[in-house]
């Protein structure tokens, strides 16, 4: 009996692994072409945003980042706010995302004063879908995809430089030729 005891951490840890190693699969089964998981998840602004209430209107930005009001966050958060000018008349949708609570994310807007908002998967079910989750420590990494106005994933960025994303995604919806002027 002790035995079979002795090996259930064991058997969690290799059913953990063999989840974290199925969720890095599904990101690495993600790709430029493909279909854009559906999302519907809540801004802080209070407004439900979903893939397709953009469909065939707007191209999408979405931003994931790991944990509001860290440094790193903040400076790529602050970085979309203090190129708005220049992404406003883009016409594309342009979010950032974490698996914080909207309560969270919503504090952490409104220290910023961000004129724009960031997403909230408290479930991680779509970071999931998208394949951000890091198995290491449950939260998203620094990826953003870049979306066309059909669904279709055009471009996915995992180098991210958090002081110049404002302007590198600016670059990248004119470069994909996602803006919608």
């Amino acid at each position: 009996m002790s035995r079979f005891i002795g090996s259930v951490p064991a058997l969690g840890l290799a059913l953990a692994m063999s989840l974290a190693g199925a969720a890095a699969v599904q990101a690495e089964d993600l790709k430029v072409g493909d279909k854009a998981p559906d999302f519907s998840l809540q801004g802080t602004d209070g407004k439900t945003y979903s893939l397709d209430q953009f469909k065939g209107k707007k191209a999408i930005v979405i931003a994931w980042f790991p944990k509001a009001d860290t440094p790193g966050c903040t400076i790529e958060c602050k970085s979309l706010k203090e190129n708005g000018d220049a992404l406003k008349p883009l016409n594309v949708a342009y979010f950032t995302a974490s698996v914080d609570t909207p309560e969270d994310n919503k504090k952490f807007a409104e220290k910023l004063g961000l004129d724009y908002p960031i997403l909230s998967d408290p479930t991680k079910s779509v970071a999931q879908a998208y394949g951000v989750i890091n198995p290491a420590n449950g939260v998203a990494s620094r990826w953003t995809y870049y979306i066309d106005k059909e669904g279709k994933i055009k471009e996915i960025d995992k180098k991210i430089t958090t002081k110049s994303a404002g302007q590198d995604v600016a670059a990248k919806v004119k470069s994909l030729g996602l803006s919608s002027k």
